[in-house]
């Protein structure tokens, strides 16, 4: 089973949400394989649903599986862990809390596993309470070197930032990507990130010098009709990234 992203240019990998085996394998074409597709465990109502239709997916992707919360809901973190324990899949979206119990049920350390973080208003702090509870109490407001720090104790692979909101948290992500530099970590901007904002975003994280960055796309790409992502969009995603991470 393949356990390593598809990095395009060693660099940038896209991370985007799959409706349905067709549209997900629509999606690995148009990028042509440098793309992780996400499975939100919220669209299953048991674990052995999700790892069924998951395993699936994975089979006609090689395995370019991201097992997504769905929307960031701390409240399935558990069913997240659960189900990539026996998917094995290549990435897995998580809380930053939950974080040290994924990576033990997974029982390896190839699959990419992110922690959640969040913007707190204040450029170089980051908010790291963002499991079912911490996330209903004041924010957990943390120098951004020590979280990546403590997301590495905990086994994490890279800093999901979320939510970006675009463009709105510029200078909050900036410092992200410039600590993830100094620490050895991949980052992942998430939330409100679109046709327009995309090229900037990710190359505020590549020209920082981030060794890798998986940004995700997902609502604006979306058919509102049909739930698909659009392909043909996804094309346009790449033939950015082309471009941006020479």
């Amino acid at each position: 089973m393949k356990m390593e992203a598809n990095f395009l240019n060693n660099r940038i990998c896209l991370n985007v949400l799959g409706n349905s085996l067709e549209n997900a394998i629509d999606i690995y074409k148009a990028a042509e394989g440098h793309v992780l597709v996400g499975l939100l465990s919220k669209n299953y109502e048991t674990v052995d649903l999700a790892v069924a239709d998951m395993k699936r997916v994975a089979d006609r992707i090689d395995n370019h599986v991201s097992v997504g919360l769905g929307a960031g809901d701390p409240k399935q973190w558990k069913m997240v862990a659960e189900i990539s324990q026996q998917v094995q899949p290549i990435h897995v979206n998580q809380v930053a809390t939950a974080t040290g119990y994924t990576r033990a049920l997974l029982g390896q350390d190839e699959t990419i596993v992110n922690s959640l973080i969040s913007p707190t208003g204040r450029v170089g702090y980051v908010n790291v309470a963002t499991g079912p509870l911490s996330c209903q109490e004041v924010q957990a407001e943390v120098p951004v070197d020590t979280a990546i720090e403590m997301l590495k104790d905990m086994g994490a692979s890279s800093v999901k930032f979320f939510p970006m909101r675009g463009l709105e948290t510029v200078e909050e992500y900036r410092a992200v990507c410039e600590a993830c530099v100094r620490h050895d970590f991949m980052m992942e901007p998430t939330g409100g990130i679109d046709l327009e904002n995309f090229e900037e975003i990710v190359t505020i994280a590549l020209n920082a010098g981030v060794k890798r960055v998986i940004p995700h796309v997902y609502s604006s790409i979306i058919d509102p009709v049909t739930k698909d992502t659009r392909p043909e969009d996804v094309t346009t995603l790449y033939e950015i990234m082309k471009r941006v991470s020479q």
